[in-house]
Formats: C-alpha cells, sequence, structure tokens
C-alpha cells in the first residue's frame, strides 16, 4: 500500500508540473505573437515620454492609448484566435473591451482570461446551432451569434470579470512592492532559473511578470521586473566555464554557443549545458540571484519585456541615462562572474567521464515536449526519411520553420536550411513563423519540431510535413536539399504518370463499397481555408437528404482536419487533396473522397445504404 501511495504522489506531481507547464505554454502562445507590438510601444515610450531621448508632447499621446486598448486586444484575439482561430479572436477582442473600459489599469490579465473564453464560446455556440440552422441561414446565424455573445461577454467582463481582475493585479502589485522595497526580490531567481531550463519560465514571465512590469513601467517609466528572467548572465557563466574547464564536444562547442545566447538572446542553447552537470542549476541560480541583486541594489528597470533575451534587446529597452546602462549592464556582469566561479568549481572538481551533449540535447528536447502537452511517442506526423516525404510531394515553393513563438530557435533552423538551399542553388523562400500563425497554402514545406508536429499538421493540412528533433542541428536539412534537388533535377517528366496514380488510388479509396456503414455514428464534412462555404453547404444539403430518406440517427457536422476524432464510428467526407492528408493523420477513421463537396454523386449510394 505504501509503495503504491509513493507512485501515486509521483503521478500527480507529474500531473500538476504537466499543467503548469501547458498553462505556460498557452500564456506565451497568446503574447510571444504581439512581441513586436510590446516592443513598439517600448520604444516609443523610451523615445518620446517627457524623460525619453526624443521628447514629443504629440507623439507621446500614442503612449497610453496603446498599453491601455492595443496590447490588451492583441493578446485577446490571439488567445480568442487560438480557440477558434478569426472567429474566435474577434469574439475574445469584443469581450475583453469589457474588462478594458471597466477598470483603470492595463488589462493584461483580463484578456488572457477574457479571450480564450471568448473563443470557447463561440465554438460550443456554433457546435451546438450549425446542425439545427436552416440551408441559407448560415450567415445570418454566423455573423448576429458572434456579435450577441460578444455583447453579452463584454458585459460580464465590465461588471464582473473586470474588477476581480483588477483586484487582483492590485494585490500582486502591491506583493511585488513589498518584496522589492525589502530587498526580497532576488530570491525570485532561485525559482526562475531552475524554471527556465525546466520549461516553466512562460507561466511565470509571460503570465506574472510581463502584466505586472508593464503596470509598473506605465506608472513609473521603468520596471525590475522585465529583467528577472531575461538576464543572460547566468547562462553566459556556465558556457563561459565550459569554455576553459570543459571537455570534449561541450568545450568545443561552448564558445559558439555562448555568442548565440548573448547576442542572439536564445537561451535554450545552454540548457544542454547545465543538464550534462545537474550541480550547475547551482550556478544559474547563484547567478541570477546576484544579478538581480545589483539590478534592485542600483534601481536598474527596463521600458517593456526585451525579446529575444539578448543584450542588445536589454539595452534597446534601457531607459535614457547613464546610470540606467551602468545598472542594467552591472547587473548582468555580476550575474556572469558569479555563475562562472561556480561553474568552474563544479566543473574542475568533476572527475566524471565526458557526458555525451546529444543525449543531453535530446533529453532537453523531451523536457520541452512534455512542457507542450506533447510527445515524440505521439507525435501524429510523419518523422520518417525526408527524401521519402517529398517524393510524395507535387511541387514545393515555400518552406516555413514554425515553433510556438517564431523566433529564436526557428530563426536560427530556417537560417541554416536557406544557406544549403542556397548553395544547392535552389530558388525558394525559407522563412520562420510562429506556429499559430501558419496558413494552409499549396507548395508549402512545413519543418517544426516532433512536439509541434501534430499541431503544425491541423493548421496546414494541406503542407509537406517534415519534423526534426532539434532545429539547431538535424541530419534531415541535407534530406530536404537532396529531395528537393531530385526533384528538381528530374523535372516533370515522370508528373503526369504520378498524377494517374495518385488519382486511381483515390479512386480506388472513394468507393462505398469498401465503407463498413453499420459503424457509422458520426459524418464529418472536412474544411479548410480553402473550401469552408462549400463543406457547410455541402453537409446542409446532406442533411436535408438524409432527413428526406428518413436517415435522423446520424450526426453530420462540419470540421477542420485537427477537430477530427479518430475514431472507427466515424465517416469522413473530403476532398481529393483534403483526403490524402486524413489518410497520413488519422488510423481509424473512414473516408469518403469526392470531386465535389457540395454534389457528389456517391451521396445518393451512401445515403441508399444507411437506410
Amino acid at each position: 500500500m505504501e509503495a503504491v501511495s509513493k507512485t501515486d504522489a509521483k503521478k500527480e506531481k507529474t500531473s500538476i508540473k504537466t499543467k503548469v507547464q501547458r498553462l505556460g505554454s498557452k500564456l506565451s502562445g497568446m503574447v510571444m505573437p504581439n512581441i513586436g507590438a510590446f516592443i513598439a510601444w517600448g520604444l516609443i515610450t523610451a523615445l518620446f515620454m517627457d524623460s525619453g531621448w526624443l521628447p514629443n508632447a504629440q507623439l507621446a499621446k500614442m503612449i497610453t492609448p496603446m498599453v491601455t486598448y492595443l496590447l490588451p486586444l492583441l493578446i485577446a484575439f490571439t488567445g480568442g484566435s487560438m480557440v477558434d482561430e478569426h472567429r474566435g479572436g474577434v469574439v475574445g477582442a469584443i469581450a475583453t473591451m469589457g474588462v478594458i473600459v471597466g477598470t483603470n489599469i492595463p488589462m493584461f490579465i483580463g484578456a488572457m482570461i477574457m479571450g480564450p473564453l471568448g473563443g470557447w464560446c463561440i465554438k460550443k455556440f456554433d457546435a451546438w446551432a450549425q446542425p439545427r440552422t436552416k440551408q441559407g441561414f448560415e450567415m445570418l446565424v454566423n455573423n448576429f451569434s458572434a456579435g450577441i455573445l460578444g455583447m453579452l461577454l463584454a458585459i460580464i467582463g465590465f461588471f464582473g470579470i473586470g474588477p476581480v481582475v483588477s483586484g487582483l493585479s492590485a494585490a500582486l502589485a502591491v506583493g511585488v512592492d513589498w518584496i522589492i522595497k525589502r530587498n526580497l526580490i532576488p530570491l525570485a531567481n532561485v525559482f526562475i532559473e531552475p524554471a527556465k531550463i525546466l520549461f516553466l519560465n512562460n507561466a511565470i514571465n509571460q503570465g506574472i511578470l510581463t502584466p505586472l512590469g508593464i503596470q509598473a513601467s506605465a506608472e513609473a517609466g521603468k520596471s525590475i521586473l522585465f529583467l528577472l528572467e531575461p538576464d543572460p548572465g547566468p547562462g553566459l557563466g556556465v558556457l563561459l566555464a565550459f569554455m576553459f574547464f570543459g571537455k570534449g564536444s561541450a568545450k568545443s562547442s561552448a564558445s559558439g554557443a555562448a555568442i548565440i545566447h548573448f547576442f542572439g538572446g536564445i537561451h535554450e542553447i545552454y540548457f544542454p549545458y547545465v543538464l550534462m552537470k545537474p550541480a550547475l542549476f547551482l550556478s544559474v541560480i547563484a547567478g541570477g540571484v546576484s544579478g538581480t541583486f545589483m539590478f534592485n541594489l542600483l534601481g536598474a528597470g527596463l521600458k517593456a519585456s526585451p525579446s529575444p533575451g539578448s543584450i542588445i534587446s536589454i539595452l534597446l529597452m534601457t531607459p535614457k541615462g547613464l546610470g540606467n546602462y551602468i545598472a542594467v549592464l552591472s547587473g548582468v556582469a555580476v550575474a556572469t562572474a558569479v555563475s562562472f566561479l561556480v561553474s568552474m568549481v563544479i566543473l574542475k572538481r568533476d572527475k566524471s567521464e565526458d557526458t555525451d551533449l546529444e543525449a543531453s540535447q535530446a533529453k532537453m528536447a523531451n523536457m520541452k515536449g512534455s512542457a507542450k502537452g506533447t510527445s515524440s511517442e505521439a507525435t501524429a506526423a510523419s518523422t520518417e526519411d525526408a527524401r521519402a516525404i517529398l517524393s510524395t510531394a507535387n511541387e514545393v515553393n515555400h518552406i516555413i520553420f514554425a515553433c510556438d513563438a517564431g523566433m529564436g530557435s526557428s530563426a536560427m533552423g530556417a537560417s541554416i536550411l536557406r544557406d544549403k538551399v542556397k548553395k544547392a542553388g535552389l530558388d525558394l523562400s525559407v522563412t520562420n513563423t510562429a506556429i499559430n500563425s501558419l496558413k494552409d497554402e499549396p507548395g508549402l514545406l512545413v519543418v517544426t519540431q516532433d512536439e509541434l508536429a501534430s499541431r503544425a499538421l491541423q493548421k496546414t493540412p494541406s503542407a509537406v510535413h517534415v519534423a526534426v528533433e532539434n532545429f539547431l542541428n538535424s541530419p534531415k536539412y541535407d534530406e530536404i536539399v537532396t529531395g528537393l534537388k531530385t526533384k528538381e533535377v528530374s523535372g516533370t517528366t515522370d508528373a503526369p504518370s504520378e498524377t494517374k496514380q495518385d488519382k486511381k488510388e483515390t479512386t480506388e479509396e472513394s468507393n462505398i463499397q469498401d465503407i463498413d456503414v453499420s459503424k457509422i455514428k458520426v459524418i464529418d464534412f472536412i474544411h479548410h481555408d480553402q473550401n469552408v462555404g462549400s463543406a457547410t453547404m455541402g453537409r446542409s444539403l446532406f442533411k436535408d437528404n438524409m432527413k428526406k430518406s428518413g436517415v435522423s440517427d446520424i450526426k453530420v457536422q462540419h470540421l477542420s482536419v485537427g477537430e477530427v476524432d479518430d475514431e472507427e464510428n466515424v465517416l469522413v467526407i473530403a476532398s481529393r487533396d483534403t483526403a490524402k492528408r486524413i489518410k497520413l493523420s488519422f488510423k481509424n477513421v473512414q473516408v469518403l473522397v469526392v470531386d465535389n463537396l457540395m454534389d457528389a454523386p456517391e451521396y445518393d449510394k451512401l445515403i441508399a445504404e444507411l437506410k
């Protein structure tokens, strides 16, 4: 019994950690795509306010409206669109206006609540209303439902949620002020530094520190809270210690990693070095505490949150004045020195054999997968040989690297592949973006990490997908270039025969005789950005024909690829291109491929079989 209790307790702790990590990922997903707007507000404040570099009373009028309306509404729209795409974003933004107008402080926490809530409400309403909407009234119901629901949520936000969030924000602000005045703020790094490496930092930084920091910055002109997590000093100290006292591949790669970390702001790159020697957690904690102590002692603070956590971004967000720059640089220098000294002692006393850096990177990838609520084992997208994947693609004219934030490691990966593509003489665009910003389009190749592959497939079902373990070092980049080069050299000679074969296979898959109609309980009409209207009309017409034929016990709905339940009692009706992605993504659903979602000859045969 005792053993069982210990096991249950361990599972419970793991579950709590996973939930916190998922919360952090969601909060980051709302804030990071809009970080450019935060930086714009910080630069406008630093330049044009009364104490700025270029004081201008006219331009300074933008400061308050941006922090009061623009930034919260952007967060709300992003949060709502994460739940129900553009429609959810609109309702989430409308709902957030209630909490903005009902309070007198920047309502970032309120936006993080109301945005996803608005998206969730309209998604649930659509799921209820769509099967009950008469043919021809779809647009009327869609538009008025979004407006009415948004209005009701805005009223609820104004009278209910706004005052509650305002009180919570005020309490947190008082607590932070109390901690700062008693010089206890450095103790926050005891939790923040390990949290960065364990991928819990988004819940802390984006959920608490950034909203409170913006509120403090709007009142005082700067905030130390913006420096707690982005400080590159602790990580730089660890990497410098490996440069002088490390062994093997870790020692040889540390110098390049230090440059990327300090100037590029990609903090992820030092995480494997700490995981190699867990005692180095003490180094980053000591460095973080020491650096924040100096920030607090010298009154350092930033105008807005720097992103990425590069020394360049930090200096750009530093308020005008030599004293402010000295305070910020002193804190970073102290953090680096203390972290370096502690790391030096740990590495010199360590007599163990050289630890494999690649093994630590793999361990970090698994931890990051857990942080995003996924695992490489559960990845829906294929991770087979990239050349084999590309051999099935008709054409690729644009390559996108996608990650949670659309910056950092994905930008590095895009840069690496862009260089390889250029050297191979291929005329292809290689860019990077946030995974929530992906758009389904023809000729697209999406490269993402294993743990994000299923989300990327949901967003872009028509694209070609390649999943990698590590953006910074993947053998699949060479496979991608080889595959694309091979297709370019071979030209289009074999294309007609391949197309015929694809059509032949698709026709065979469309055969009604291959579908077990006795198991069907749900029929899903599948849409993506190119055929939402035809899927809606197809579902409506098909449902009317079913009713006329006396078939009433089967649920008929239209969904996106990512909303499909992978069950054998689900029949998916999709266009030719979308069906290929369905086959790759799901194992259990039955698939009926049609040329026209609105009027397919297979529908009459199917309804006759369902009677």
